[in-house]
This record gives structure tokens, sequence and C-alpha cells, in this order.
């Protein structure tokens, strides 16, 4: 990479000043360590993008390292629900990693702690350890097991090892500073007795490595360069350097521990346990509800992959957490949509249109275009009869000058089809419309060349003929929470912002095009937006989700409120 090439962000600047300094570029690795204990969201997506996207941009490989040192929280489950994200984003790692690879070389490790005087067996209580931890203006005290001998700490570390302790009862802890400024250097705990089944090393452990011992010993095993963190976990890098200190070969490359800030996205959260509390309180139907902010959630919902990559590239990387409003990843979603979907016509809100001087029992079938972004135009079949489905908010009886859609009296053109006049409805004993009756013009058909259809008219709407239309259940999502921050205070439930109409359930009526339309498949239903055809979708009942509007609805309605 060149500065010349573009302006850097701070972590680009700090690999190029490295490189600089004598860092040799083919020793460059980076790594994505997620914890396999949930589903990833769009936070990970930032930060996938940012290691992956160094990762090509320095032609550099990347690993993909699970941190598994919990067994108790943490399932098979989770790590094929990661790697399937990663590679649905676009990315592949170089090498598929755990933690769990290195227990042993871990273990060894801090024996050899043990043995330089560098870590000791605790065994008080975890409440006795929080009292003498100390405040951050107040120094700590030393356990009264700090000094212990070495062949105590030997014997018990080995005897926890292999079982013999229930749980709580001790910890192995490093003996640096009870009197640091830094709590996290107050003898922080190395391991801790787990009695649990690990996904991978079944009952092979007993005790399990605390994160900031396994972290920077994993980055040392796999020579990962630069280890990008979020913001908190900046004052984890003094000890993360000083477990460093322990046991680096100088002629290996030593990992450097950079922090950037989160990325946090409007009117969803993105907590782990709190998008757990939703899935297991059925808030949402699962991880994957279109609603979540997980990624696959997202992409159930239709936001193709690259609108998010394109979504991380914009809002960068910085040094001070913020809140990005949603509306800005569902404009690259928009951008994206409008480049790659076939426009089909779909009704959500139906009303008959009858056709009163169209000849009965005819059926014709008229091209349309299906995606005018595309380099090469190409064309699809549509039925046109005499009766349609038109959208109930496209006629109005009565409209003043600034409605430029179907009322009586007045001309439209259908889509495709042909110009159409209003001339009457039908309504039910509770005055509702039931049918809008209107005359063509049989020589205003669209791309026929007459003069009839060169006409201008004041506005186009679409249809679905009623003889051939399909059925399907439509998933309209709303955003799932009504305010824009809803962790945001600590003091109120963020459940309390859930928004009760964040999901309405419709039946439409599409094209029959869409008979075969598959799983995962997105179109857009012109006029109305973005949809995406669900996981639960099949041959005899097909379902669709929406994506997104055609427009940011929510900006006009926060900016009246």
């Amino acid at each position: 990479m060149s500065t010349e090439e573009k302006s850097l962000n701070f972590i680009e600047q700090i690999i190029e000043d490295d490189l600089t300094n004598g860092l040799s570029n083919d020793k460059l690795r980076f790594r994505f360590p997620p914890e396999p204990n949930g589903y990833l969201h769009v936070g990970h997506a930032s930060a996938i993008c940012l290691n992956f996207g160094l990762g090509l941009d320095y032609n550099a490989p990347v690993n993909l390292r699970f941190d598994d040192t919990n067994p108790s929280k943490e399932e098979q489950e989770y790590v094929d629900a990661i790697k399937r994200d990663v590679q649905w984003l676009g990315y592949q790692w170089d090498r598929e990693c755990y933690a769990s690879d290195y227990f042993q070389q871990l273990y060894d490790w801090a024996v050899e702690l043990i043995q330089k005087g560098k870590a000791y067996v605790d065994s008080q209580s975890s409440e006795e350890m929080a009292k003498q931890k100390g405040t951050p203006t107040q120094p700590g005290t030393e356990s009264p097991f700090r000094n212990r001998s070495i062949e105590e700490n030997l014997d018990l570390f080995t005897r926890m090892k292999q079982g013999e302790f229930p749980k709580g009862t001790h910890v192995l802890r490093a003996k640096i500073d009870m009197t640091s400024s830094n709590m996290l250097m107050r003898d922080p705990i190395i391991y801790r007795i787990m009695h649990e089944h690990h996904h991978r090393t079944g009952n092979d452990w007993c005790i399990y490595p605390m994160y900031d011992w396994a972290h920077g010993e994993s980055d040392y095993l796999e020579q990962i360069s630069h280890s990008l963190c979020t913001l908190e976990f900046l004052p984890h890098r003094e000890l993360y350097d000083w477990f460093l200190d322990q046991i680096y070969d100088e002629t290996k490359v030593r990992p450097k521990q950079r922090e950037f800030a989160r990325r946090n996205l409007s009117h969803t959260v993105v907590s782990k346990r709190k998008l757990l509390q939703l899935v297991e309180e059925k808030h949402v139907t699962g991880w994957d509800d279109p609603r979540m902010s997980t990624i696959s959630g997202m992409r159930r919902r239709g936001y193709p992959p690259m609108a998010i990559r394109n979504f991380a590239k914009t809002i960068g990387i910085a040094k001070r957490t913020n809140l990005i409003d949603v509306s800005l990843l569902e404009f690259c979603v928009r951008e994206e949509l409008n480049k790659t979907t076939d426009r089909v016509m779909a009704v959500l809100n139906p009303v008959k249109l009858v056709i009163t001087n169209y000849p009965e029992g005819q059926e014709e079938w008229l091209d349309a275009e299906n995606n005018p972004e595309a380099e090469v135009m190409t064309y699809r079949k549509l039925p046109f009869g005499k009766e349609l489905y038109i959208e109930r908010d496209d006629f109005k009886e009565e409209a003043d000058k600034k409605f430029f859609r179907l009322t009586l009296g007045t001309e439209v053109r259908l889509k495709n089809a042909y110009i159409i006049k209003g001339e009457s409805v039908v309504k039910d004993a509770a005055g509702n419309i039931t049918e809008i009756h209107c005359t063509y013009d049989a020589d205003s058909k669209s791309g026929s060349g007459t003069e009839a259809s060169m006409r201008k008219v004041k506005g186009t709407i679409h249809w679905v003929s009623t003889a051939h239309a399909l059925e399907a259940e439509v998933r309209v999502y709303d955003r799932l929470f009504t305010h824009e921050n809803p962790d945001g205070d600590k003091e109120v439930d963020f459940k309390t912002y859930i928004n009760p109409n964040s999901l309405q359930v419709i039946t439409g009526y599409m094209e029959p095009s869409l008979k075969s339309a598959q799983p995962g498949t997105q179109y857009q239903f012109q006029r109305l937006g973005y949809f995406c055809v669900d996981t639960d979708s099949t041959t005899e009942k097909l379902v669709f989700n929406k994506t997104v509007g055609l427009r940011d609805t929510w900006a006009k309605i926060e900016s009246k409120e």
C-alpha cells in the first residue's frame, strides 16, 4: 500500500510506520478473533471488514481465530454461524485457528510463570479477592496466598488441571503489582477451574485460561503482527504486553495491540447478551430474525453483503465511540440493490380494477424490462387482462392537483401497459370501495410507437392481473426499537423501547414470474421497495421480507417529531 493512493486511517498509518521502521511486508498477518458464544452482529461486520480489508490492501494473510476459552457459553452452532457470516461477506481466512489449539502450550507457559515466581495459586473466594482489589484511587492489598512456595503452587496447579478441586476453590493469578494504577495489573487471574464439556476438547481440561492470558499468547503463536481490538481493550494493552514479555523470543514477530472505537448503530442493540435476551424472551423469532442487528438477520432480511462492506468503508474507523444512524446503512442497501435487483410487480394493499371496455376473455402478454440499471437489458412477459389489482392508495374518488395517481375523470398509465381513465366505483354496504371501473385507450400500449402511446399523463401506477396473480405472505419490518439509542440510559430497561409495530404480516399479490423465486433472491417491488424471498418460502406458499423502502421514511417521521 502507498500513502499516495489514498488518505490513511490511523490504523493504516501505524502499519505504514512499522513497515518504514523495518517490519517486513511478508511478516504482516492479521486476525479476526470472535468468541463462539453468540451470532455476529453489525459491529462485528465492521471489525471483519477492517481486518480482512487490511489483508486485501497489504496482500497479507488473515486468520479466523475462535476465542473458545469459556465452554459454559460456547457451542459449535456459533462456530458454524460465524464461519458462514465471514464467507457470506465475501472474505476467506488463511488459517482457521482456536485458542483451544494452544491449551497445552498456554498451560506450559503458566507453569513457567510459577517456576519464575511470577504466578501463584490463590485459594480465596471471588468475593474476598474483589475486596482486596482496591479502587482506581486506592491500591489493592496482597492475597495471603501470594507468597506460597513455588513447589506448593506447582503442586496445586497440577492438581487443578487433574480435576481434584471443585469450581471456585482455586485460581492461578499472575504476580504483578497490587498497587498499579491499572486495575487489570493487580494480580489478574490466568486460570480458573471449570468442569465443563468443551465443544472441541471435550472433557480433557478442568481448567481454562482467561481471555487476557490466551489473547496475546495466541497472537504470538500465530505470529500476528497487528492485533486490532475495540476501545474497551485499551486498558488491557499493558497486561497484553506484560504477558508477551514473559515469553517473547526476539527472533519472532512481536504482536502489537491497537484499539479502535466501536461504531454503534441507532435503533438497535449490539450487545450479545442483550441480543440473546431478545431471542430467549421471544421478542424475536431467533438470531436470524430480520429485525435483529445480527449478520444472519441482515442476510435473511435481504441486505446484500456488498452493502454492508460499503457501509463499513463509509463509516471508517475512529478513536472515539459514536452512534451511526441506521439510515446510512439503509442507504448503502438501497444503493446496492438498485444496481442488482430485477423489478417486478406486486400489490400489497389491493383493490380490484375493472377495465370495462377491454374485451371479455382477452389476455395479452406484455414486455417488461427486468432491470433498467443492467448493462444488458433483459425482458420478461407480463399477463394483462380485463381485471387487475392495483394499490388502494393509488386511487382517490376526489383528489387535489398534487395527487398524480388515478382519480375519477383523470388518466394514468398502467406500467408497461395502457393509459386508463377512472370512470366509477362500486362500494359495499359500509361505503368501502370494492371495485374501480375504468376505460382504456387501446392505441396507447407502451412501446407501440403510436401517437396515443406517446401522450403524457399525470402518473404511472403498477398492477397485477387478478387471473394470474400469486398470493404471497409479505412480512413488513420496521425498526426493532423506537428509540435511537435504546440501551443508552442504563437506568431504563432497553426492552422498554421495543417497537410493538416492528412486524406486520400481510397478504400480497405478485406477478406470475415469481412462482419459482428462490429463498434469498432479492427484488424491487416497483414503487414499493426492496423485498427478499424468505427461507420459510416454499413452492406452495411464497414468503417475502421487506428489506428496505425506496426512500427513507423514518427521516420524515423524526423531522416532524
